[in-house]
């Protein structure tokens, strides 16, 4: 698949066709999101990044590979497998590390004052 196919009002992707190795995955400049930050993180067991805080975002983490050992200003310290799901807010100290032998994945979303509330209608797609 290539990196990011494209289509009338829609992008699909993936992490791994976004990258290689440990890192960042710029998962919102590669698809066009403008609503919010996306990113997908790659993390090596046993690194830790610094901790750090936001001015304004707010940050929602999920464990899509692997456990993740997340760690907050207050001291607390909680682990994720996946599929585990963390809110951070701005101002709050925060770190993560992979735990065990292999690397984790991360898709990490961001944004402020985002919620639109429930704006959804049914519609029809073209047949098969």
């Amino acid at each position: 698949m290539a990196a990011v196919k494209e289509g009338d009002g829609w992008a699909v992707g993936s992490l791994d066709a976004l990258g290689e190795g440990p890192g960042f995955r710029k998962v919102r400049a590669a698809l066009g999101v403008t609503a919010f930050g996306v990113n997908g993180v790659v993390v090596p067991a046993g690194y830790v990044p610094r901790a750090h805080v936001h001015d304004e975002q707010q940050e929602l983490y999920f464990v899509h590979r692997g456990r993740v050992e997340m760690r907050f200003g207050d001291g607390a310290v909680e682990v994720l497998k996946e599929g585990g799901l963390a809110r951070v807010d701005p101002s709050t100290p925060r770190t993560f590390r992979a735990l065990g032998d292999e690397e984790a994945v991360l898709l990490v979303v961001g944004g402020k004052e985002g919620y639109v509330g429930r704006d959804a209608r049914v519609v029809e797609l073209p047949p098969d």
